[in-house]
């Protein structure tokens, strides 16, 4: 009969979200560490493996942890699979090495009666030869049990050392009373888009950039085309569902509409349909599924914008007026965000009376959208609905689109943020925005990437977006642009940028962070190579984020001395240190800043001597360093940001 009581004791498993409440994230391909305290009364010798399996399935696989320090215990697995699995820590005391260890101790003090420890170690092996699966190994075990039952104590110590029994026992252990972590957490694992991603969000009506009037889907091709070569893989298109008529908002936002004014792609619904239909001055379904395939051809995707709002003119307003939050004189109540008023939007309530019915025909717009080849979705204001909505709508969805990717749009409160992360989303908008010092920047980027935070939260950093001019951007003219996608870029994974970035657009309504004549409000009227564009500086960035492994992980992101407040010096290495990225930045747009920079040497791996190579891979120019301390002079106005891989010195004129 078994024990009531544990064998061993497992402590603090990490990762561990809300004690197991919620899962932590993976992609296809990536390690998952685990650490536990393992340890037991006594001074008996602990085993432990790592196990996995599919949830849902009975078979768990396994790999051996390994002891670090303080009893403390690692092991690592990669997984495979776009599917959710459960993971867990066996322990247990291992007999033999115990006995191995206390035989050896004995002998060694030159404690000639060992009669009774032989004996006991031999019948640890016969235990394991009953245990054995293989024949082979069974009839090998029983050898190794009568050699030691006979020999001598010189001989029982050469033949317990052996490497073969060493492995033969820790093949067959004696596992009956091991114990077990619970309940087993959990692990989302998601295709590489969750992780890494260069997003260019443009609005379709301003493809062929016409102030006059409107593009259609058809006439997307150039802009995306243009977007590719800049280095971009996922293309984001605000909502392209039916706008509504009814309080259509005019230019800037004014309550005031003119004839020919296209009204806000958020105002969703008209007599053309709702959130399954797309506006007619757009094109057709058909068009967009056209659209969508050419976008894949060209090793590319669509990301749509998921927003739950309702212009008046939506079908449910009619159909499901209990949808909706009511006045006391019983009309529908328009949005507000004070002092903003969104009187072209009814919001819709989560907590009706009909909710199930709601909650349902909201999961059923992302199953059709996902239904004709859309994966991603940009979702827009989560944070305004229950989480335990989006856990149902997420975990709904990717039950049948496992491939599926959420990007959750809440600039709001940081545990809400966080919450939202939690619940399912695989990317999450972040503070980056704001986030303009070094000390701000060290401090926030600290928290996302060397927290709790890197096991469920993906930052997505987007400079600007067509609701966000920063006064960074308004300052800082075309230096803070090519400052702020460099920053971008490299601290994290996942990236995006509004068009119009890449053109430096930065007229913004007076004393706020909009812009002047935004084109959430008209058709947009641009030069797409407008002199003074920084689309190389982007295409070159992107460039060098997808050649390097480095960057395509967020986790590794370490920050480092510099001695001028207004440089941020940063690196990020892969585990063997064969790709070696440190980056440093003038975060001033209006100066030219220099700074010695104390260099991480000791954790470049092997090293010859203290000199190496700095390539910068933005201007091609080649630097030979030596030791820790080393300057750096940038010019914002010519090359604001430098981005080096490190060549150690092999000898001779020979770098590797």
């Amino acid at each position: 009969m078994p024990r009531a009581f544990p064998s061993a004791i497992i402590e603090n498993l990490q990762p561990l979200i809300d004690g197991g409440r919620y899962p932590v994230k993976r992609v296809v391909a990536e390690d998952l560490v685990v650490e536990a305290d393992i340890f037991k009364d006594g001074h008996d010798v602990v085993a432990a493996v790592l196990e996995w399996r599919v949830v849902g399935k009975r078979a768990w696989r396994e790999t051996p942890m390994i002891f670090v320090d303080n009893d403390r215990w690692r092991g690592v697995c990669t997984l495979y699979d776009e599917i959710i699995y459960e993971y867990t820590v066996e322990a247990w005391t291992d007999s033999f090495r115990s006995w191995q260890r206390e035989f050896a101790a004995k002998f060694e003090a030159g404690i000639s009666a060992l009669r009774s420890e032989a004996m006991e170690g031999a019948a640890l092996v016969k235990a394991a030869a009953q245990r054995a699966r293989d024949p082979a190994d069974a009839a090998r075990l029983l050898e190794f049990s009568e050699q030691i039952s006979k020999a001598a104590n010189s001989e029982i110590n050469a033949i317990m050392q052996s490497g073969e029994l060493e492995v033969l026992m820790a093949t067959y252990p004696d596992r009956s009373n091991a114990t077990h972590y619970a309940p087993a957490p959990r692990v989302v694992v998601d295709r590489p888009a969750a992780l890494i991603g260069a997003w260019y969000e443009f609005f379709p009506r301003s493809a062929e950039g016409r102030g006059d009037r409107g593009s259609t889907f058809r006439d997307c091709l150039p802009r995306i085309d243009d977007a590719k070569a800049m280095g971009f893989d996922v293309i984001y298109f605000p909502p392209i569902h039916p706008i509504g008529h009814t309080n259509r908002k005019g230019r800037n936002n004014s309550i005031t509409c003119k004839p020919g004014d296209p009204g806000v792609p958020w105002a969703i619904g008209s007599k053309a349909g709702g959130h399954k239909a797309v506006e007619p001055s757009l094109g057709m379904l058909a068009d967009f599924d056209w659209l969508q395939k050419q976008v894949r051809k060209r090793g590319m995707e669509i990301a749509l914008d998921f927003a739950i709002n309702c212009s008046p003119d939506h079908p449910y307003v009619k159909e499901h007026p209990d949808w909706f939050y009511k006045r006391p004189d019983g009309t529908i109540k328009y949005a507000e965000n004070p002092p903003k008023k969104y009187e072209d939007i009814y919001p819709l309530n989560f907590r009706c009376e009909s909710w199930r019915e709601l909650w349902a025909e909201m999961k059923s717009i992302v199953l059709f959208w996902a239904g004709r080849g859309v994966r991603i979705f940009r979702v827009d204001n989560p944070h305004t609905k229950p989480v335990a909505f989006w856990e149902y709508l997420i975990k709904g969805v990717r039950a049948k689109y496992p491939d599926v990717v959420f990007l959750s749009e809440a600039f709001t409160r940081p545990k809400v943020m966080k919450a939202l992360a939690k619940a399912g989303f695989n990317q999450s908008y972040t503070y980056f925005t704001w986030r303009n010092s070094k000390r701000e920047l060290i401090e926030y980027f600290t928290e996302l990437t060397q927290t709790e935070m890197s096991e469920y939260f993906r930052p997505n950093l987007w400079p600007n977006t067509p609701d966000i001019l920063p006064f960074v951007l308004q300052d800082g003219g075309r230096p803070a642009f090519m400052i702020r996608v460099a920053l971008a870029a490299t601290l994290s994974t996942l990236y995006g940028i509004y068009s119009g970035y890449e053109l430096c657009e930065n007229e913004a309504l007076p004393d706020r962070e909009e812009y002047l004549d935004s084109e959430k409000y008209q058709f947009k009227e641009r030069d797409w190579n407008a002199p003074g564009n920084i689309k190389n500086w982007i295409a070159r960035l992107n460039k060098i984020r997808k050649e390097n492994r480095a960057l395509r992980s967020y986790t590794n992101l370490r920050f480092y001395p510099a001695e001028n407040d207004a440089i941020l010096f940063y690196g990020k290495m892969t585990a063997a240190r064969d790709n070696i990225i440190l980056v440093v930045v003038n975060l001033d747009p209006h100066r030219k800043q220099h700074s010695f920079v104390d260099v991480p040497i000791d954790q470049f791996g092997q090293m010859q001597s203290d000199v190496y190579e700095v390539h910068d891979l933005l201007s091609d120019a080649r630097y030979i360093w030596r030791g820790r301390r080393n300057y750096v002079e940038l010019d914002p106005e010519i090359q604001p940001a430098h981005i080096f891989r490190v060549r150690r010195w092999a000898g001779g004129d020979r770098f590797v």
